[in-house]
């Protein structure tokens, strides 16, 4: 029986031209991804065919970033076209439907809906169970959800703060098909072979490579332990950083770089995340030929996009939840009609603005709520004028801008930073204190969003303690003179 958000929702926007004349739409998600894919070049060892493959058909973004370094901000500004810092949604919690203001947002693939789509969901799209109960209208159609699939008897390595189980990494015996991203893509081939009827948007979100970072033998092999280049580090990286960088992602689960070096592993995780991205890369692949041979290539949008970046110990740490390169930049392809192909641009993108590029690509009305812009400017011609810079937020009051040529960030307590990213694209020298920097700041300090809002009700602070199944947090804020583990 069809929901009375879901009658609204056809009876609010329900405006258009016949099905036949909308391309599909295919959406793949990837949890975790930073810029370790070739079409970006940044881990040189790294190996992505067929991310290279959609590269070569369409428009790569350079420089496109997230909204927010973890997972469910990143993902709700995403799917409602707006940021964090206008939500009020910057943790793991809360779903945005529990927000009373938020309960009636419309999503993209609510919109597509109006406009005569089809719409199917598989994976990982909004973070963990969010939007697949049969009453959250989201989709029409779910498959498998993400999971991690077969995992060895115990953890591979033990870790500091908890022993998270999710964080781990390394190979032991296992075949491809026992992962939870396989029976996502196979449920994506099957909806494909099954030649549905368009216009249809499929949404297909894989969960490597997120912890844990594990991987068969066939993909370690295309990276031998000895040959492994490590990422960018200097010692002393944070000198000129405050302590305001640190508290934004204390009490995490993922170790710090100390902890990597002292036990050895930082060699043994690197390589592991890049045998992660190379099979889930394979996965794309299988999705990518499932759609070519039921004919579907000529008349499909497709967009592959990660919520956030991921550090392997840059900046001393591993994870996500700041507000630097690593973290925040993200892979960002689109091909299809409309799209210019083998290009790539510089100009700075925002997740955000995969939402009105879409209904623009797609000819369909905009929608006015959508804080977004559109990149089909950068679509036709990739030196096209872009106005917008990307903004990061990572809780309230702690935001980033960045452009072709700087990074920005400030704290909430007022602490800033600036950076060079052209002649120091791993941000190590902190140029925020230097009088001559005075009036680049000051233009960068115009983007930071004037809407701030406090935490949602339902937000959670920080990690308290673990099981395999739940989160369980403590709300309390972090205070200034709080220690700092791990260092």
């Amino acid at each position: 029986m069809i929901s009375l958000l879901r009658i609204v929702l056809l009876s609010v926007f329900l405006v258009l031209p016949l099905a036949a004349e909308k391309p599909n739409i295919l959406f793949i998600a990837i949890d975790d991804l930073n810029d370790w894919v070739s079409p970006l070049g940044g881990h040189p060892q790294v190996q992505t065919p067929n991310m290279e493959r959609l590269a070569e058909r369409g428009t790569t973004f350079l420089n496109a970033h997230c909204q927010a370094p973890l997972c469910n901000p990143s993902r709700t500004s995403l799917m409602t076209g707006l940021r964090p810092s206008s939500t009020g949604v910057y943790g793991l919690a809360p779903w945005f439907r529990e927000v009373d203001e938020f309960k009636y947002v419309v999503t993209l693939p609510q919109y597509l809906e109006t406009q005569g789509y089809t719409t199917y969901s598989t994976g990982k799209i909004f973070h963990g169970g969010y939007g697949r109960k049969d009453d959250d209208n989201e989709f029409q159609h779910l498959g498998p959800p993400a999971s991690v699939g077969v995992r060895p008897p115990e953890k591979l390595v033990t870790t500091p703060f908890g022993n998270h189980p999710l964080v781990d990494w390394g190979v032991f015996p296992h075949q491809d098909e026992d992962k939870g991203d396989w029976k996502v893509a196979s449920w994506a081939e099957e909806t494909l072979d099954s030649k549905p009827e368009g216009p249809w948007f499929l949404s297909v979100g894989f969960f490597l490579p997120h912890v844990p970072n594990y991987a068969t033998q066939k993909w370690f092999d295309l990276y031998p332990e000895e040959s492994v280049r490590l990422p960018p580090w200097i010692p002393g990286d944070r000198n000129d950083t405050s302590r305001s960088s640190w508290y934004i992602h204390w009490y995490l689960p993922e170790p710090r770089l100390k902890f990597i070096r002292e036990t050895d592993q930082w060699r043994n995780l690197t390589r592991s995340y890049l045998a992660c991205v190379s099979f889930v890369d394979s996965q794309v692949g299988r999705v990518l030929d499932a759609l070519e041979r039921n004919g579907f290539a000529e008349n499909t949008i497709i967009v592959l996009w990660s919520d956030h970046g991921y550090h392997l110990g840059e900046k001393d740490i591993t994870g996500k939840n700041t507000l630097w390169d690593r973290s925040t930049r993200v892979p960002l392809i689109f091909t299809g009609p409309g799209v210019g192909i083998g290009k790539k641009t510089n100009r700075p993108a925002e997740l955000l603005d995969i939402y009105p590029t879409l209904l623009e690509l797609c000819n369909m009305p905009p929608n006015d709520r959508l804080e977004g812009h559109s990149l089909v400017p950068q679509l036709r011609d990739p030196q096209a004028r872009r106005e917008w810079p990307a903004i990061t937020t990572h809780n309230q009051g702690n935001h980033s801008v960045r452009n072709e040529e700087w990074r920005y960030i400030v704290y909430r307590d007022g602490a800033e930073e600036l950076y060079n990213v052209k002649t120091d694209p791993n941000e190590w020298d902190n140029l925020a204190g230097d009088r001559k920097y005075g009036s680049t700041l000051k233009r960068l300090r115009k983007w930071i969003p004037e809407e701030d809002r406090v935490p949602a009700p339902g937000s959670r602070a920080r990690v308290l303690t673990y099981d395999e199944d739940t989160v369980i947090w403590e709300e309390k804020p972090i205070l200034p003179n709080d220690p700092i583990p791990g260092l």
